[in-house]
């Protein structure tokens, strides 16, 4: 006896997002390595759902860069170099840089929080540390980003933001939680936090400054890079 097509509709959407959520979670915590096959019987009988979930789950993670297919041999963790990390970062912080000198300083209406965004992915981050969810945190951190640059009102810009998070969604997880483990599960609110007040401070110098010491790379273990000229900054 077949399925009934509504129920099936109406089930397959939550199976989706909870499969994608539970592989998200696993690529991000570092159950799941970078390179590690994906073999899909194996993962069908772990999560016990079929196949026509699993692949639509797959494809959603591959649009997020945590997931690659191969000609012939299936689907894996997305493996970026350390010189990936790297460039993917430099390209944050020139988007970072653009979006703040073209926004700052706000002139909003008058009764209007120009920072509301910015601020409620922080307090989103915060209410998830609380309740545990490692996932919902790591989400709240990247849209907390690209709620920085949103405030240039360039949708241009938000556009080409975008994939860069989430290509940067694992590397930006690694750093937290290192952090977290060695300085306290708190460091990087604080950190998130002090970048909320450069923006209240609505000089774009200070705004600045402080992307450039917020450290978003300090507690990944990148080899050592090559040797650059000295005038070519390096992305803090």
């Amino acid at each position: 006896m077949s399925a009934d097509p509504a129920a099936v509709e109406l089930f397959a959407p939550s199976l989706v997002e909870a499969t994608t959520r539970q592989l998200r979670d696993e690529i991000l915590s570092g159950a799941l390595e970078p390179g590690e096959r994906l073999i899909e019987d194996q993962i069908r009988q772990r999560f016990s759902i079929s196949r026509a979930p699993l692949r639509e789950a797959l494809r959603s993670l591959a649009q997020q860069g945590l997931v690659e297919h191969l000609p012939r041999r299936g689907a894996r963790v997305t493996t970026w170099s350390d010189e990936d990390i790297r460039q993917l970062f430099e390209l944050r912080a020139v988007l970072e840089h653009y979006a703040v000198t073209s926004a700052l300083p706000l002139t909003p209406p008058p009764g209007m929080d120009p920072l509301a965004d910015v601020r409620l992915h922080l307090e989103w981050m915060r209410s998830a540390q609380e309740l545990g969810d490692q996932l919902a945190k790591d989400d709240a951190h990247r849209d907390f980003h690209a709620a920085i640059v949103s405030l240039a009102g360039n949708r241009q810009l938000d556009l080409a933001l975008e994939p860069i998070l989430l290509k940067l969604q694992r590397p930006m997880a690694v750093n937290l939680r290192l952090e977290a483990s060695l300085m306290g599960p708190d460091e990087g609110l604080r950190r998130h936090t002090e970048l909320v007040t450069a923006l209240e401070s609505n000089d774009p110098q200070i705004v600045l400054e402080a992307l450039r010491e917020h450290g978003g790379q300090r507690y990944l273990r990148f080899r050592p890079a090559p040797t650059q000229p000295a005038s070519v900054a390096q992305p803090r």
